[in-house]
């Protein structure tokens, strides 16, 4: 497992500046940012805060699509398009708190997010 900060102890603030926009783009481009910032660094040894940070990102962004799918289901009794508009909010309020908390060099977990990419 690669320990989420570098050799020094402390991520870069390119490191915290490309998190924080992974973690603020998925409120327009959903898990497509954060796939895309985790395929580019996942092999490199000394990204290890942004992967950790694209993977969390993107776990969350994942539950966010399943529970899109389950509200646009349940839009038939009525009930998915609330849940769709308080998983919209819940995106864009998380989102906004893991920018602010991985700009200033912490990682970030979000409350309820399956754990599918580790």
């Amino acid at each position: 497992m690669n320990d989420p900060v570098n050799s020094a102890g402390q991520a870069s603030q390119d490191d915290r500046n490309i998190a924080m926009l992974t973690h603020l783009s998925c409120i327009i481009f959903s898990f497509i940012v954060p796939l895309v910032v985790w395929l580019v660094h996942k092999d490199k040894a000394d990204k290890g805060f942004v992967v950790d940070q694209a993977k969390e990102a993107l776990n969350f962004q994942i539950t966010l699509v399943i529970g899109y799918v389950i509200g646009t289901i349940l839009t038939v009794i009525l009930i998915g398009a609330l849940l769709n508009i308080a998983l919209w909010i819940a995106c864009v309020v998380l989102s906004i708190i893991a920018a602010m908390a991985v700009r200033n060099g912490e990682t970030y977990r979000y409350p309820f997010a399956l754990r599918l990419i580790s």
